[in-house]
């Protein structure tokens, strides 16, 4: 990945580049050392997963910088795409974090699966983007390249205020990867806080890299995780018509993938249930600022993406 993607971003970006080392176990460390002597290396003592990776990792580098442009390293950038997104956020205070148009590295006028044109939430917590719902993705003809406010950005390539960023505590570590920054931009709209996209900057993710989409682990995390979000964010009455809403409808997947021949991704499902009722107690529950304004309101268009894309055949965002 560091051969492939990391030259783009280091002769491309106008700020500093620092790269958080997860504890890898190839010669990642190595080629850095060698080809770019210059750079700034956070090593960690063990792979905490992407969310306690950044936390551990920016932690050392607390109030020196007043934004944080977390990245893949799967990510491909294009010319000024950092300038351009710390310019659009400083003089859009008001916003607590952004992502910029995210395209596929592999088919570069299609829309990537994470983020695509700005993300959004369902009312039962199911993530969708312009540009991508569910397994549909859209061919980019620039109807996306527009600043607008979202429910939240994805975690392959945003902008995050440091300060809101620590302020809040980071990413969750429970979450260890996957819908961690979901949680992060509810958390910050809680807070009073807008969620941003900005599509007149351009980036290209490979997706993936680290867990393929088909992956039982990662259908396992983004089940547990999506449970572990609504548990903390919501009410306990609304969280428990939730939890049975969806309850009913990925039992209905799990079937479907038992009849299909694909015993691993329903044990997947079965495993996420489990792992978050052993462990929801771990999870605290988030309380704002009392300072704090009202909580941002959604931006979604819909209450229930499932039924608009299973039932009544609506697949680009332009539908709904």
């Amino acid at each position: 990945m560091l051969k492939t993607f990391f030259p783009s971003v280091f002769s491309l970006s106008t700020y500093d580049v620092i790269v958080i080392d997860n504890a890898s176990t190839d010669s990642s460390v190595d080629f850095l050392e060698k080809n770019y002597p210059q750079l700034r290396i956070i090593r960690l003592a063990e792979n905490f997963g992407y969310a306690g990776g950044y936390n551990w990792g920016l932690e050392q580098l607390k109030g020196q910088f007043e934004y944080y442009i977390l990245l893949n390293s799967d990510v491909e950038v294009t010319a000024g795409w950092d300038f351009d997104l710390i310019s659009w956020i400083r003089k859009n205070p008001e916003y607590s974090a952004i992502q910029p148009k995210i395209l596929s590295w592999q088919d570069k006028n299609k829309f990537d699966y994470a983020g695509a044109g700005g993300g959004f939430l369902d009312s039962l917590g199911y993530p969708y983007c312009r540009g991508r719902i569910w397994d549909t993705i859209e061919t980019d003809l620039g109807q996306y390249d527009d600043a607008i406010q979202v429910d939240w950005a994805s975690g392959a390539c945003f902008v995050v205020n440091a300060n809101h960023f620590h302020h809040l505590g980071g990413f969750d570590a429970h979450f260890f990867a996957h819908m961690e920054e979901i949680d992060l931009c509810w958390r910050m709209r809680r807070s009073g806080w807008k969620i941003g996209y900005q599509g007149k900057v351009s980036v290209f993710h490979l997706g993936g890299a680290t867990l393929d989409r088909s992956s039982p682990r990662k259908l396992h995390l983004n089940i547990r995780n999506s449970l572990y979000m609504l548990y903390k964010l919501e009410s306990p009455a609304k969280f428990l018509l939730i939890f049975l809403f969806k309850a009913l409808l990925e039992t209905a997947a799990t079937l479907s993938y038992i009849l299909g021949g694909k015993k691993y991704l329903a044990k997947a499902i079965v495993s996420g249930y489990l792992d978050f009722i052993k462990n929801r107690g771990l999870i605290e529950k988030f309380n704002p600022d009392k300072s704090a304004t009202t909580l941002i309101p959604t931006q979604s268009k819909v209450k229930f993406v499932f039924w608009n894309y299973k039932i009544f055949g609506r697949k680009i965002y332009s539908e709904l």
